[in-house]
């Protein structure tokens, strides 16, 4: 995953985010990850682990795969 493709996914997962009206901390408690790593995540600085994408999508409620699509 380069720079770009990690700005693209960070953008979806706080677009999720936002459409399942869920702050931050609230995602990152569901999920089991720090608030601070979703923040960076989400923000394209930090490229997610598959473990970590497998946990968002269940805590979003979507599939993986539909992190990782433009």
């Amino acid at each position: 995953m380069g720079d770009d493709d990690a700005r693209i996914f960070g953008a979806k997962v706080k677009e999720l985010r936002e459409a399942a009206g869920l702050t931050q901390v609230a995602l990152a408690k569901k999920a089991g990850v720090q608030q601070g790593q979703l923040s960076e995540i989400e923000i394209g600085k930090r490229i997610p682990r598959l473990d970590t994408i497998k946990k968002l999508a269940r805590a979003l409620g979507v599939p993986p795969h539909e992190l990782i699509t433009d």
